[in-house]
């Protein structure tokens, strides 16, 4: 019996957390040959995700459950997950139900019957989102991977399984502020891209803001690349040779006059 940990990064997600587990015990409860366990993590959320996942977990035997003092991000309940698998097989997937779970079984073929150490997800549509975010989003893929040397796949996003060899050398980076679609990449290991068109919300609202975003997608370039630290090298080297010819020429001024 092969064991598939399922790892949900969850915040303010009561309205959909139910439905979630509900959809997604379905689509397990249809494959052979696996057992799941859920690990919801709580990332700070200030409604009744926390009280559901303890409902949950009452109900479920499947389900575990974690708990943060506050809010500190997406990646960081990622990456708490992930350290408290145990399984062969690590998946994850967002609680909003826009990474639809039906791929779970393509996934697991991907990894147990053609040989990939990870299977991923790539929207390859955006209809139902702002425009002007779709219009930044694919921008930010053609920049980083113009200054990057790892390739991260336009429309990549964080629905993936991984085997335990992956999850394990993901989990040795000791990286603080983390990007985990570089991370995924930069480790290097054998990868399946699905693809999948967006999906709007059944109910609740997204919590990425325009903003967040943007700092999200700063923190991916300063991450993976070491453009931006050239040109503050550059910067600072103009700067330093411009002060010392211009001191020179006030000194040699100061000489002859």
């Amino acid at each position: 019996m092969r064991t598939v940990d399922i790892v949900v990064p969850c915040y303010n997600e009561a309205e959909m957390l139910e439905m979630f587990h509900e959809k997604v015990s379905q689509v397990v409860g249809k494959i052979p040959g696996y057992e799941f366990t859920f690990y919801l993590v709580d990332d700070g959320s200030r409604d009744e995700t926390l009280s559901i996942m303890e409902r949950l977990a009452e109900k479920d035997k499947r389900v575990k459950y974690i708990s943060f003092s506050r809010n500190f991000g997406k990646e960081s309940a990622m990456y708490a997950g992930l350290k408290a698998t145990t399984g062969d097989l690590v998946v994850i997937i967002d609680a909003d139900l826009q990474h639809p779970p039906e791929l779970i079984p393509e996934m697991l073929k991907a990894i147990d019957e053609e040989g990939y150490d990870t299977c991923s997800a790539r929207r390859v549509s955006r209809e139902g989102g702002p425009k002007i975010r779709s219009w930044f989003a694919r921008a930010f893929y053609r920049l980083i991977n113009r200054m990057s040397e790892v390739e991260i796949v336009d429309g990549a996003v964080d629905f993936r399984m991984m085997n335990r060899a992956m999850v394990d050398a993901i989990l040795e980076l000791p990286e603080v502020q983390r990007f985990s679609k570089g991370i995924f990449s930069w480790v290097g290991f054998k990868t399946k891209w699905i693809e999948f068109k967006n999906i709007e919300r059944i109910a609740g609202e997204t919590k990425w803001s325009f903003w967040s975003l943007l700092k999200y997608a700063i923190s991916g370039i300063t991450a993976f690349t070491t453009v931006p630290l050239r040109l503050a090298t550059v910067c600072g080297v103009t700067i330093s040779v411009s002060a010392f010819i211009y001191l020179m020429i006030e000194l040699i001024k100061n000489l002859v006059t």
